[in-house]
């Protein structure tokens, strides 16, 4: 029986994977079956809602973990589980893909593109990847080291492997790809570091480059299939004045958003933050520096230029306008009207005419205090008076450069005609420093960062109140909250909207069925760690499942202790049970009497450590080993090898020889030795759980 039982499963394994993603297209993404979920966001239009009502306001109590599936890595999980032909695909930090049987959670296969440990230097926001595209037959993923890679769909071996970034510029890939008239499309990240952005197109069959789309300027041209030279010159040129932009290339990377709007048939692009951040570094404080946080739309066959908006122009807070960008129907004054939506991080919503790109509205989602309103004539934000920080000057104001809304999806019910935003609510302080020189490759904001202490800039203030977050029903039409959830902290996950009347939602380690209409809590699940991935939904056999990876990190999700990433599946009636995490470990305070005393500079260290390691090392908020803790500080010489050597470089810490000298990297240690003499009240943050 048992041999009987184990040949069962082999054939159905193969039934499995006969058709997978072969009948993916375009119609499919546009039109899904409703038990699937082909894309990001489910379907072309990207508004995260599902038809489907098993698992409804009535029978959601009785939702409980029917499968689960533990991965190698306790880094950050992004990405949204696609399900097709029976198999669910996911994505795990280090851009590692997985196919499992969708009904039972058995692993079919798995992908490793090998991706080097030291390129997580070049991710601002953690190692994280938010997923995978499905299309006739092959699964595409983009990985951090800048490759876009065509998967068969049954075995997972590779069927083509292209390099769509420079390998000598800081790029890196974080984004899900979307297939789009049988082109793939993605972006890619890095502008803190110094790059061009722009998002490419390859056919899906060959991985040849079909188009490019730039969107800054650049003197030297772009000879390698750009679609907006042109444009570029035309409009974008004059909007940028002589600056550190001509070295750094400007930023403006497509890391997160890519829609298409089948209806028109545009393809709808989010363009990040510059490079530096200062506008009076990066283009002289002049100029709107086009497409510098903009919504852009192209032609999916060629990438020519359509129409843009530009969501803050002159960008000089890191407000990017790469949140998601979703598509509705709606009856706005009467009138039927198609249009874009999007919550970007300078805590505007804006609704568009998706046709023209012509601003319908645009209001304040979150607290304000950089900009008064958005000017309906000219589209523009009215600017506080100090919002801008230059010559000298400070600014601590709302939002911070983590918005009021990141990367996490939003979703939108067609029942309810609400938007459900998993919205933040934090104060940043932005000031102009006293130097700056920009380095390739480095983090190249040009805003004086915090260090702790009487080590800090004497005129970094910091923000006031803690950082929290907020879900809200938003309608889109009067442009008001119908109702909100309050949380303690900002990061929360990515949200799911389904026929069933209900909203999926996770924070503070609880997944949460609410009420679409009221906001109510039916339903919550401890999930045991921290989420910030949306949940998806789908049908096997007749059961409607719920998906959702678990795992802190990225830009503010590090507040919590890393866990080991897992894959959490649930349906009515589910019995499962995952074992509960192992409890954190707190790295005891270092015995600095075993330390051999610097002669270092620890004001320069300070300065060194806020804006070269803090990203990833800062204290409660970093990735990485908190390092007023680490005994690597204890010793110079090993302390120099991990820094200026690299000894760890496998482990993603690279070194940091071509920014500091080994004079910077004692100033470093002292100020460390000083941090771990004067640790910041409140508790102290558990190490990582694995190295990579």
């Amino acid at each position: 029986m048992k041999r009987w039982v184990g040949w069962a499963a082999v054939v159905g394994a193969a039934l499995v994977l006969a058709g997978c993603g072969r009948g993916v297209d375009g119609r499919k993404i546009a039109h899904p079956p409703e038990g699937e979920w082909l894309t990001y966001g489910r379907t072309y239009d990207e508004q995260r809602f599902s038809p489907l009502k098993q698992i409804d306001k009535a029978t959601v109590g009785k939702l409980g973990l029917a499968w689960w599936a533990e991965f190698d890595t306790d880094r950050g999980q992004e990405a949204t589980p696609l399900v097709h032909d029976g198999v669910l695909y996911a994505t795990t930090a280090w851009s590692k893909v997985y196919a499992f049987d969708a009904k039972s959670g058995r692993r079919l296969w798995a992908y490793d593109p090998k991706v080097p440990g030291e390129k997580g230097f070049d991710a601002c926001c953690d190692v994280v990847n938010r997923g995978v595209a499905i299309w006739r037959g092959r699964v595409y993923v983009g990985t951090l080291d800048g490759r876009l890679i065509a998967l068969d769909a049954r075995t997972g071996k590779v069927a083509w492997d292209v390099q769509t970034t420079d390998r000598e510029r800081p790029y890196t890939i974080t984004g899900a790809p979307r297939v789009i008239k049988g082109k793939v499309l993605i972006g890619n990240g890095g502008a803190e570091y110094g790059v061009r952005g722009y998002v490419s197109a390859y056919d899906a069959d060959t991985g040849k480059l079909a188009w490019r789309f730039y969107t800054t300027p650049n003197a030297t041209g772009a000879p390698d299939g750009a679609a907006s030279d042109e444009v570029l010159k035309a409009k974008a040129a004059a909007t940028w004045s002589d600056g550190v932009w001509k070295e750094s290339g400007g930023g403006g990377t497509v890391w997160d958003a890519i829609t298409y709007d089948a209806v028109n048939d545009l393809v709808l692009i989010g363009v990040g933050n510059g490079n530096p951040w200062n506008h009076k570094l990066r283009s002289g404080g002049k100029g709107d520096n086009l497409f510098l946080s903009s919504i852009v739309a192209l032609k999916p066959e060629t990438g020519a230029y359509v129409w843009h908006y530009q969501t803050t122009p002159g960008e000089s807070w890191d407000y990017t306008a790469t949140q998601h960008i979703m598509l509705a129907d709606l009856k706005i004054a009467g009138q039927d009207r198609r249009v874009v939506m999007q919550a970007p991080k300078n805590g505007f919503f804006y609704v568009l005419d998706a046709r023209t790109g012509q601003l319908i509205s645009a209001e304040k989602y979150v607290p304000l205090d950089w900009a008064t309103h958005v000017d309906l004539k000219t589209g523009r934000p009215v600017e506080a008076p100090f919002a801008r920080y230059t010559n000298g000057g400070l600014s601590t104001q709302m939002a911070s450069a983590l918005g009021g809304h990141n990367w996490q999806p939003m979703a939108f019910s067609p029942r309810t005609g609400l938007v459900y935003i998993p919205a933040q609510l934090n104060r940043g302080a932005y000031a102009d420093p006293d130097r700056f020189k920009y380095t390739p490759g480095a983090w190249n904001t040009g805003v004086i960062r915090a260090a702790q202490g009487p080590h800090a800039h004497p005129r970094f203030k910091p923000g006031a109140g803690e950082a929290t977050g907020e879900l809200i029903a938003w309608d889109p039409v009067t442009q008001t909250r119908r109702w909100s959830v309050a949380f303690p902290h900002q990061a929360s996950s990515g949200v799911l909207a389904t026929d069933g009347g209900l909203v999926f939602h996770a924070s503070q380690n609880h997944l949460v069925a609410y009420d679409a209409a009221t906001g109510a809590p039916l339903w919550r699940y401890d999930e045991g760690a921290r989420a910030i991935a949306p949940p998806a939904t789908y049908v096997i056999d007749g059961e409607q499942y719920v998906a959702q990876m678990v795992g802190t990190g990225g830009a503010g999700g590090r507040d919590a202790p890393r866990t080991m990433g897992r894959l959490l599946v649930f349906k009515l009636g589910g019995t499962a049970k995952a074992p509960a995490y192992p409890a954190a470990v707190v790295p005891p305070p270092l015995d600095l009497k075993l330390a051999t005393a610097s002669k270092g500079d620890a004001d320069k260290g300070g300065e060194i450590f806020a804006n070269s390691c803090a990203m990833c090392h800062g204290g409660a908020a970093g990735y990485h080993p908190d390092l007023a803790r680490s005994p690597a500080i204890l010793d110079p010489e090993g302390f120099r090898a991990i820094v200026q050597d690299g000894a760890l470089k496998d482990r993603g810490m690279a070194s940091f020889a071509r920014f500091f000298s080994v004079a910077d990297t004692e100033d470093l240690r002292a100020f460390l030795l000083w941090q771990a003499a004067h640790p910041p009240t409140g508790p102290a943050r558990p190490a990582a759980a694995h190295a990579q």
